[in-house]
């Protein structure tokens, strides 16, 4: 596999993960620790609010978050990335619906290549109206 097609598997699996995650139907402490093991270190998000989330901050957050949203679905499109030996770039729209409630957001994302994986390095999200 190479790197491009590591930050498409990795954007693929953290939704699906995450997804589950909100829907609390899966081991909770395995879960946890695949969703951050994704992740570089010095990882910092821009939410669509415009608010600086820390990988830090993220760890705090995700257990508030579990099982909270049981019948949240998670529908990703327009996934494109690029990369080159050590780093990657992708930007792909997050659909998420909860109940009738849809959001939308563009994100755009920056990945390290550690050994075998993509990690997640920098992401923002900009709410799509």
């Amino acid at each position: 596999m190479n790197n491009t097609e590591k930050i498409i598997t990795e954007i693929k699996e953290f939704h699906t993960a995450i997804e589950a995650w909100f829907r609390g139907n899966t081991d909770r402490e395995m879960l946890y620790q695949k969703l951050l093991s994704g992740f570089a270190p010095d990882f910092k998000m821009v939410s669509g609010n415009g608010n600086s989330i820390t990988l830090a901050a993220f760890s705090e957050w995700l257990p508030g978050a579990y099982g909270k949203f049981p019948d949240r679905t998670i529908i990703l499109e327009n996934i494109e990335a690029e990369s080159t030996e050590c780093h990657g770039l992708a930007s792909y729209i997050e659909i998420q619906i909860t109940g009738s409630t849809t959001t939308r957001r563009q994100s755009s994302a920056v990945f390290v290549m550690a050994e075998e994986k993509a990690l997640w390095l920098h992401l923002v999200e900009k709410w799509i109206v």
